[in-house]
């Protein structure tokens, strides 16, 4: 019993700190990061705002591999509820064209939150952000999980339908629960609808989807980074009919988002990098705070030979190698006027 006495408070002391640092209450810099995987400074190293355009029109968009955020709104609440620092419009422009958007409804009004944390906006303003995007950029298209989040009516419908009428428009919208082409997505907003009511546009459910997000402490960091490893496997050789969706963001009581991210997001870049062959489907990646040169390498993953198997034999020209082809035909025709 003495000895327990004299001992025993030491190695409790002792044992306390060092889950504290495994946890990541410690260790962890608050100050503004850019690494080529992790970034949580305000704005990114290099925007690539077009990046959809040179895939062909008839190409399904469930086999686009293409970068989104986890709780794409939420920049506000302290270290339990940021997982962005980049506002909506800097993230269109830096590639992301998944969103994840988690409104609270109170009375018709939907507000943006992140569990109790209002994040300072209303989904009238990230309409409004879309809409400007797409506009700007026609070849684009933006996908967007819209779920109810800190509020339980269970009734969001009619509140998201008035909002797209007075900060959008009825026709931004792809009013199908099916897959659409590149060339029927382009210049749409696609609501991947994870609530009840008649369909605004695919259903989220429809996907394949791994969001294993529950992170409880930072020694459970290698799960979440197996779970999230098992579906970029799967996702090459999956249904290419549906749209394959994996969450790299995680969180927990003792493990929270930017200290996951810090820790996942260089696995998942190390992972992308030692992949010699790009010509591979993995769907969407959804991160908190990605970084640019980690978004340019999920852009990079394209199905590049049946791009360049399709432009080989494409006989009608669609709009964006319109003009490359009428400058051909006048190179063509002059020369032939010469040699005459």
């Amino acid at each position: 019993m003495k000895k327990y006495i004299t001992g025993g408070p030491v190695k409790v002391q002792m044992m306390y700190i060092e889950l504290l640092v495994l946890v990541g209450v410690f260790g962890l810099s608050r100050g503004a990061i850019q690494r080529p995987d992790y970034d949580d400074t305000p704005k990114p190293e290099f925007l690539n705002p077009s990046w959809m355009a040179s895939i062909p029109d008839d190409q399904p968009l469930s086999e686009v591999t293409m970068p989104g955020t986890h709780n794409t709104m939420a920049l506000y609440g302290g270290v339990y509820a940021e997982c962005q620092t980049w506002s909506l419009a800097c993230q269109l422009r830096a590639g992301v064209r998944f969103l994840d958007v988690r409104v609270r409804h109170v009375k018709g009004n939907l507000t943006i939150h992140h569990g109790v944390s209002y994040q300072r906006a209303h989904f009238g303003h990230v309409l409004e952000g879309v809409a400007e995007f797409l506009q700007e950029f026609q070849s684009e298209t933006v996908l967007m999980r819209v779920k109810e989040e800190f509020s339980e009516t269970y009734d969001i419908y009619g509140a998201v339908v008035d909002h797209i009428h007075r900060y959008a428009h009825w026709d931004l919208l792809w009013h199908s629960r099916l897959v659409p082409t590149m060339a029927e997505a382009r210049g749409k907003l696609i609501i991947l609808q994870d609530f009840s009511g008649p369909d605004l546009g695919m259903r989220y459910g429809s996907l394949d989807i791994a969001d294993d997000w529950k992170v409880p402490t930072l020694l459970h960091v290698e799960e979440k980074w197996q779970s999230v490893y098992d579906h970029l496997e799967a996702a090459p050789t999956g249904n290419k009919g549906q749209v394959f969706l994996t969450f790299s963001s995680g969180a927990g009581v003792f493990a929270y988002p930017r200290a996951v991210a810090q820790r996942v997001n260089p696995q998942l870049y190390d992972y992308l990098r030692a992949k010699t062959d790009l010509n591979q489907r993995l769907g969407i990646i959804c991160m908190d705070f990605p970084a640019s040169p980690m978004i340019q390498m999920i852009i990079d993953f394209q199905l590049k030979e049946v791009i360049k198997r399709r432009q080989a034999f494409q006989s009608v020209p669609n709009k964006l190698s319109l003009k490359y082809r009428i400058s051909s035909l006048r190179k063509m025709m002059k020369n032939k006027a010469v040699n005459v």
